[in-house]
């Protein structure tokens, strides 16, 4: 059994060394795959000479220009070869421990997708405005696609390799969220959430993601309703 740990990174220099070793550590046959964003904060520079010499096994994917989350994601996807795949930020937000419980019941057989929900776990408390805009498009993903997700922005999506691959995806930047989630319960299959940790951090600590990308995810969710 192989995990993939798909890694997009984008100007995450200040936590890159830390993410990496705690991924390193978690004691579970892994290959990573990390793909840098076209960061200007040193973090390429640092993949591309420390992180390729720590670790020669893993794979370091570039891109020429800044395409955001969802294409980086995709660039990695390409490229996987484990029978399960999670994907990982590069922030400190998610703890890889986690990694476990989000694997347990697809080994189990009682799921082929798990999502780690940030709502029924430990965790520092969010500002009011993420925590309502979390909530708000999990309700319209509940109401719209006939499910009851406690968390479908969440980062911790694992699946089977061969569900991730066989969907086709476009999304280019925050909106891969809603996207995958509405053609994974589009094909009718049911989503297995468990609690995991998690540590929300500010703007001021790097937090990217504003009510902008709520927006075009709420418009994604509306469009994938829709169309394929």
């Amino acid at each position: 059994m192989l995990l993939t740990v798909l890694i997009p990174v984008y100007n995450e220099k200040p936590t890159l060394h830390e993410i990496l070793q705690r991924v390193d550590t978690v004691d579970i046959d892994k290959e990573v795959i990390i793909i840098d964003d076209f960061s200007t904060d040193g973090t390429r520079e640092i993949l591309q000479t420390e992180i390729q010499q720590r670790y020669p096994n893993w794979k370091i994917l570039l891109h020429d220009r800044n395409r955001g989350k969802g294409a980086a994601l995709r660039t990695g996807i390409s490229h996987i070869t484990g029978d399960y795949v999670v994907v990982q930020d590069a922030d400190l937000e998610y703890d890889p421990k986690d990694f476990a419980l989000l694997l347990k019941p697809i080994l189990e057989g009682k799921a082929t997708v798990v999502y780690g929900s940030r709502f029924t776990g430990e965790h520092r408390n969010l500002m009011f405005s993420h925590w309502l805009g979390n909530k708000f498009l999990t309700l319209v993903t509940n109401i719209l696609y006939n499910t009851t997700l406690s968390d479908m922005e969440t980062c911790y999506k694992m699946f089977r390799s061969d569900i991730l691959k066989g969907l086709s995806l476009h999304s280019d930047r925050f909106e891969i969220e809603p996207e995958v989630t509405s053609k994974i319960l589009k094909q009718g299959i049911r989503i297995y959430e468990v609690p995991i940790s998690y540590a929300g951090r500010e703007f001021d600590e790097g937090k990217k993601i504003t009510w902008r990308d709520g927006i075009g995810a709420l418009w994604a969710l509306l469009k994938f309703r829709i169309i394929s």
